[in-house]
C-alpha cells in the first residue's frame, strides 16, 4: 500500500511540476507536509528530497507493513507542455481531487498506525500485579482515576478520520516527537514512559518513586539472570579467573541494586506513613466524613469477639479466617509479633513461659499509635514507655486471672486492639509455646492442653498458620513443624517464619542449611512463603526502632545475600507483615461469604425451631429476661407501700402476741398469781414488766416486724398472678430475695424510740370504759383458752387417750403412758384436796405421791412426778383463771370504785388489758417504721441487688436457665453475627 501511494504521489507530484501554462520549474517537495516528504519516489532518482530518519522508527512499530495489498488505479499521465487548448482545468481539478483522497488517506492509514503502536506501548509495559505488595494503596488508587478502556474506546475509527480533514502542522510536529521517543532504549525505559504519558499532571508523585522502582526491579531481574548463567556455566566446566571476579562482581552488583532498591521501599514507605498519618488526623477532626480502612478490620474484629463468646452448635463452626501464630517455646513468637505491631506490647521472660493463654490482636491503622482492651475503655500510649510498661502489666494479670486453680494455660482468649499508622490490617493470635516436657511448677496436663489450644485454632480450614522456628537451635529439636504438617500437609495457609537467623548465621557450620530451610528443602512441612528475620540482640529493654535498625544492618552485610542464599523480599520483619496481611485478606475474600451463608441457614432453623415451641412469646434472650423480671419484680416491693396501716398492725400485734404470750404467761402471771393479795400481785406485775421492757420486749418487737416485713415481701414475690405469671423468673426472684434480706438491716435507734414508748404504754392502769374493760376479758379468755387446750394436748401426749378413744380408734396405752396416767390420777387428789395448792411440789409430797403408786406397784421417777405436775397444775390454773374471768365480767364497777368493800379482785384483767394496750401501741409503731422507712430501704436494696445481678453474667446464666433461654440466647448471637458479616462484606466491596 506504501508502495502504490509512493508511486501515485509521484505522478502526481511530477504531473504538478511540469504542468502550469507550459512554464517548466522545480517540483515543490520541500513546500509539501511531512508525510509527503517522507514518502520514498523510486520512480525519479533525481528529486532533490532527503529521506527523514523517522523512516526507520515507523517501521518498526508500525503495523501498516502488514495490511493488504489494494490495486489502485493510477491514471495514465503525461508528462511535458500542455496546451491552454485541452481542457487544462478539467485535468487539473482532477488532479486536485486525487491529492485531496491521497491526503485523506494518508490521514486515515496515520490514525491507525498510531492506535496499532498504542497497542504495542500497551503491551510492552511490565504486569505490575507481583509487585502490588511494593507500593502502598493510595499510589494504586490515584492510578484508578485514569480508565485506560475509555481512552481506547474513545480513539476515532478509520471511518471518523476520513471525515476529518487534518491539520498538516500538528501531523508534523507529532511525528517529531515520535521519532523522539521511539528513539532506541531499553524496553523499561520505553514502558515506563508510555506509563508516564498516561498520568502527566496529576501523577507526580507516582511517576518518579515507582518509575525508579520499576527501573531497579528490571535492573535487579537482568543482574540474577546474568548471575545464574554465569553460575550455571561456572558449574558445568572450569572457570578462569577473570570469569570467577566476573560472577563476584555481578553478585556485588546485585547486592547493592537490591539495598538501593529496598532504601528506596523504605523512603516510600515513610513517605505512606506520613500521608496516611496526616489523613487519619484529619478525619479524626470531621474534615472528612468518609469510612476509613481502619473500620474494616474493627467490623471483623467484632465478628470474631462475638464468635468467642458464642456457643457454636447446630453444626455450625467459626471459620473466619485470622493469622494463627505458633511456635516452640521462646522460639521467638511473641517478638515477630511485636514487630508486625511496632510495639513492645507483650510480658517477657528469660526461658519461662510468659504465653499462658491465647491473646487475639487486631492491627488497624489510626492517627496515633495506641492499643486498648476489648472489654476496658482506657488507652495505652505505645510511644510512652510507662503506658508500654502498664499494658504489659495488664496483660500479665488478665493472663493469671483466666487460669484456674491447678492448672498452667487457659483457654480464655483475651482480645486486644493495636492502632497507629502504617500498620497492616489484620487478626493475629498468639497461642502459648509448644513445650516437649513437662517442667516443675507446672499442671501435668500443660502439655497435652498447649496440643489442643493450638489445634482448634489450626484446624480452621481458613486459618492462616504462621510457623515459627528458632533459627539458633537445631532443627530436628522442633516439635511445631511436625504439628503444622499434620493440620495443613498441603501447606496452603501456612508461612513458614525463621527466626534469630543472626545467630544461626554464627553458629550453623553449613549455611546451605540455612537456605535449606528456607526453600522448604529440609523439613517435610510445605508452606506459601519462607522468610528470615532477626527480632534483636536478645536484649528486653531494646526499642522496635533500634531492633529495625540492628535487622537491616546484619542483612545488608549478611552473607545468605551476598551468596544469594537468601532472596531480598524474603528477609525483614517488613515483609513478613506484608506478606501476611496480604495472604490474610486474600482468604478473607475468599471465605468469608460463605461463613456468611452458612450463619443464615443457622438462623433459619433457630427461628423455625422457636415458632414451633414459642409461637405465642416474642424472642428475648437473657437480658431481656432480666429486664423484664427487674421490673416485675421492682412493681412487687412498690405493692408493699400499697399494703393497708389496719393490715399491718393486725399482723404485727398477732405476731407479736404469739412470740411474747409464753413468757407473759409463765414468767409474769403465773407467779404473780401465787401472791397472797392485790397489792403483791401489782408490785410483782410491776416489776417483771419493767424487766421485761428493758431488756428483751423492744428487740422482740423489732425482730417481729422485721419478720412481718419479709414474709410480705416473699408473698408479694412468689404470688403467682394468673396466666402473666412466668415461672422462668422464679429462681431469679427467689435469689434477689435472699439476697434482699441478707442486706437490709433494721435501724437500730428504732429500739430505743420503741422501749420509751412501750414502758410509758405498760404503766398505764386506767380503763376508761367498759368497752375497753371487755375486751380485755375478752384478750384474757382468749389467751387462756389457747394455752388451756395446747396444756390438754399435751397432757393427752403423756397419759395416751382415753377409753372412748380406745375403745373408738382400737388403740391402747404405752407402759410409759400407763406409767404417767397412774402419776397424774394421784397428782389430781392432791389437787383436790388443797385447791390453794402452790405451782410447786415439795419434797414430802413428792415421796408421799411416790410411795403411794409404789404401792400400787407402779414404779415412778421423782422427776416424772414433778414433770407430770406441771402439766396438770397449769390445767387446773387455766380453767381458775377462766372462771375468775367469766366473774369479772360484771367488775367494771368495782375496778372504777377500786375494789373497796367488795371481795372480787380483777388485778389480771389490768394486766391483760395493760399488755393488749402496749400490744397495739407497738403494733402502729412499727407500722409507721415499716410504711415511713423500711420499705423504702428495702426497695433501694432491691434496686442495689438488681444491678449487681445485671453485671454478673455468670449470675444471669446460672438464675435464667432452660431450653427458651438458651435458644433465644442463640438465635440473638446468630443474628447479630450474620448482620455484621453482612455488614463487613458490603463494607469489603465498598473497598474493592
Amino acid at each position: 500500500m506504501w508502495r502504490t501511494r509512493a508511486a501515485a504521489a509521484c505522478v502526481i507530484c511530477r504531473s504538478l511540476a511540469n504542468s502550469s501554462y507550459g512554464i517548466k520549474r522545480k517540483s515543490p517537495l520541500q513546500n509539501l507536509h511531512l508525510v509527503s516528504r517522507s514518502i520514498h519516489h523510486p520512480y525519479y532518482p533525481s528529486a532533490k528530497f532527503q529521506r527523514p530518519p523517522l523512516r526507520i522508527s515507523i517501521q518498526q512499530f508500525s503495523s501498516l507493513n502488514r495490511l493488504p495489498l489494494h490495486k489502485t488505479k493510477l491514471l495514465n499521465v503525461k508528462h511535458g507542455y500542455q496546451s491552454h487548448r485541452n481542457f487544462w482545468l478539467a485535468r487539473l481539478a482532477s488532479r486536485l481531487l486525487r491529492v485531496r483522497y491521497l491526503i485523506l488517506g494518508s490521514a486515515v492509514g496515520g490514525g491507525y498506525t498510531a492506535k496499532k503502536t498504542y497497542e504495542q506501548w500497551k503491551d510492552m509495559i511490565p504486569d505490575l500485579e507481583d509487585y502490588k505488595w511494593i507500593v502502598p494503596d493510595f499510589i494504586w488508587e490515584l492510578d484508578e482515576l485514569v480508565d485506560i478502556e475509555k481512552l481506547l474506546k474513545a480513539l476515532p475509527d478509520a471511518d471518523d478520520l476520513a471525515k476529518l480533514m487534518p491539520d498538516f502542522d500538528k501531523i508534523g510536529e507529532s511525528l517529531a516527537s515520535l521519532k523522539g521517543f521511539l528513539s532506541p532504549g531499553s524496553p523499561g525505559e520505553t514502558a515506563f514512559r508510555a506509563t508516564d504519558q498516561g498520568y502527566d499532571n496529576d501523577k507526580q508523585f507516582k511517576k518518579g518513586l515507582l518509575g525508579e522502582l520499576i527501573l531497579l526491579q528490571q535492573q535487579i531481574q537482568q543482574h540474577e539472570e546474568e548471575a545464574r548463567r554465569a553460575a550455571g556455566f561456572s558449574s558445568q566446566q572450569k572457570r578462569k579467573v577473570s570469569d570467577k571476579e566476573k560472577i563476584d562482581q555481578l553478585q556485588e552488583e546485585l547486592l547493592r541494586t537490591q539495598l538501593k532498591y529496598q532504601r528506596m521501599l523504605e523512603r516510600l514507605e515513610k513517605e505512606n506513613k506520613e500521608l496516611r498519618k496526616l489523613v487519619l488526623q484529619r478525619d479524626d477532626k470531621g474534615i472528612h466524613q468518609r469510612k476509613l480502612k481502619k473500620s474494616l478490620i474493627d467490623m471483623y474484629s467484632e465478628v470474631l469477639d462475638i464468635l468467642s463468646d458464642y456457643d457454636a452448635s447446630y453444626n455450625t463452626q467459626d471459620h473466619l479466617p485470622r493469622v494463627v501464630v505458633v511456635g516452640d517455646q521462646s522460639a521467638g513468637k511473641t517478638s515477630v509479633l511485636e514487630m508486625i505491631a511496632q510495639a513492645r506490647i507483650f510480658p517477657r521472660g528469660s526461658g519461662e513461659m510468659m504465653t499462658r493463654s491465647p491473646v487475639k490482636v487486631t492491627l488497624s491503622e489510626g492517627p496515633h499509635h495506641v492499643a486498648l482492651f476489648k472489654d476496658s475503655s482506657r488507652e495505652f500510649d505505645l510511644t510512652k514507655e510507662e503506658d508500654l510498661a502498664a499494658l504489659r502489666n495488664e496483660i500479665e494479670i488478665r493472663m493469671r486471672n483466666s487460669v484456674k486453680e491447678g492448672c498452667t494455660v487457659s483457654t480464655e482468649t483475651i482480645s486486644l486492639s493495636v492502632k497507629g499508622p502504617g500498620l497492616q490490617r489484620m487478626v493475629l493470635v498468639d497461642l502459648p509455646g509448644v513445650i516437649s516436657t513437662v517442667t516443675s511448677g507446672m499442671a501435668p496436663d500443660t502439655k497435652e492442653t498447649i496440643f489442643s489450644i493450638s489445634k482448634a485454632y489450626m484446624q480452621n480450614p481458613n486459618a492462616i498458620i504462621l510457623c515459627i522456628q528458632d533459627g539458633s537451635v537445631d532443627a530436628e529439636r522442633s516439635i511445631v513443624t511436625d504439628l503444622v504438617s499434620q493440620m495443613d500437609p498441603q501447606g496452603k495457609r501456612t508461612i513458614f517464619v525463621l527466626t534469630k537467623v543472626d545467630l544461626a548465621e554464627k553458629n550453623v557450620a553449613s549455611p546451605n542449611r540455612i537456605q535449606q530451610i528456607i526453600e522448604g528443602k529440609l523439613f517435610p512441612m510445605k508452606a506459601l512463603g519462607y522468610f528470615a528475620v532477626v527480632t534483636g540482640k536478645g536484649n528486653s529493654s531494646e526499642s522496635i526502632e533500634s531492633i529495625k535498625e540492628y535487622e537491616e544492618e546484619f542483612f545488608q552485610n549478611s552473607k545468605l545475600l551476598k551468596t544469594s542464599m537468601l532472596k531480598a523480599h524474603q528477609v525483614t520483619t517488613k515483609n513478613l507483615s506484608l506478606a501476611v496481611s496480604d495472604c490474610f485478606w486474600k482468604m478473607v475474600r475468599e471465605s468469608v461469604e460463605q461463613q456468611a451463608d452458612a450463619f443464615k441457614a443457622t438462623r433459619f432453623n433457630l427461628e423455625t425451631e422457636w415458632k414451633n415451641n414459642y409461637p405465642r412469646l416474642r424472642e428475648l434472650d437473657r437480658n431481656e429476661l432480666f429486664e423484664k423480671a427487674k421490673n416485675e419484680i421492682l412493681d412487687e416491693v412498690i405493692s408493699l407501700t400499697q399494703v393497708t396501716p389496719k393490715h399491718w398492725e393486725e399482723m404485727l400485734e398477732k405476731t407479736l402476741w404469739e412470740r411474747v404470750s409464753t413468757h407473759v404467761i409463765e414468767n409474769i402471771y403465773l407467779p404473780a398469781a401465787q401472791t397472797a393479795n392485790s397489792g403483791t400481785f401489782n408490785t410483782t406485775v410491776d416489776i417483771k414488766l419493767k424487766q421485761w421492757t428493758d431488756k428483751q420486749l423492744p428487740n422482740k418487737a423489732v425482730e417481729v416486724a422485721w419478720e412481718t416485713l419479709q414474709e410480705e415481701f416473699s408473698r408479694f414475690m412468689t404470688e403467682k398472678k394468673g396466666k402473666e405469671h412466668d415461672d422462668i423468673f422464679d429462681k431469679l426472684k427467689q435469689a434477689v430475695k435472699e439476697e434482699t434480706i441478707k442486706r437490709h438491716k433494721w435501724n437500730e435507734r428504732a429500739e430505743d424510740s420503741l422501749r420509751v414508748i412501750q414502758h410509758n404504754a405498760l404503766e398505764d392502769r386506767s380503763i376508761s370504759d367498759k368497752q375497753q374493760w371487755d375486751a380485755a376479758i375478752h384478750f384474757m379468755e382468749e389467751t387462756l383458752q389457747s394455752r388451756l387446750k395446747d396444756t390438754e394436748s399435751v397432757i393427752e401426749d403423756m397419759v395416751g387417750p382415753d377409753w372412748k378413744k380406745r375403745w373408738w380408734h382400737w388403740v391402747g396405752r404405752t407402759k410409759e403412758q400407763n406409767i404417767r396416767n397412774e402419776t397424774k390420777n394421784e397428782l389430781e387428789k392432791l389437787i383436790k384436796c388443797n385447791e390453794d395448792h402452790p405451782a410447786y411440789l415439795a419434797n414430802d409430797e413428792v415421796t408421799t405421791v411416790r410411795k403411794n403408786l409404789e404401792a400400787r406397784g407402779v414404779a415412778v421417777d421423782p422427776c416424772l412426778i414433778k414433770d407430770t405436775w406441771h402439766q396438770i397444775y397449769r390445767r387446773y390454773f387455766l380453767k381458775s383463771a377462766l372462771n375468775h374471768c367469766n366473774l369479772c365480767r360484771r367488775g367494771f364497777y368495782y375496778y372504777q370504785r377500786h375494789f373497796v368493800d367488795s371481795e372480787l379482785e380483777c388485778n389480771d384483767i389490768v394486766l391483760f388489758w395493760r399488755i393488749q394496750r402496749m400490744l397495739a401501741i407497738t403494733a402502729n409503731t412499727l407500722r409507721q417504721q415499716l410504711t415511713n422507712t423500711e420499705v423504702r430501704r428495702l426497695e433501694k436494696n432491691v434496686k442495689e441487688v438488681l444491678e449487681d445481678f445485671a453485671e454478673d453474667n455468670e449470675k444471669k446464666v446460672k438464675l435464667l436457665t432452660g431450653k427458651r433461654v438458651q435458644l433465644a440466647e442463640d438465635l440473638k448471637k446468630v443474628r447479630e453475627i450474620q448482620e455484621k458479616l453482612e455488614a463487613f462484606i458490603e463494607a469489603l466491596h465498598q473497598e474493592k
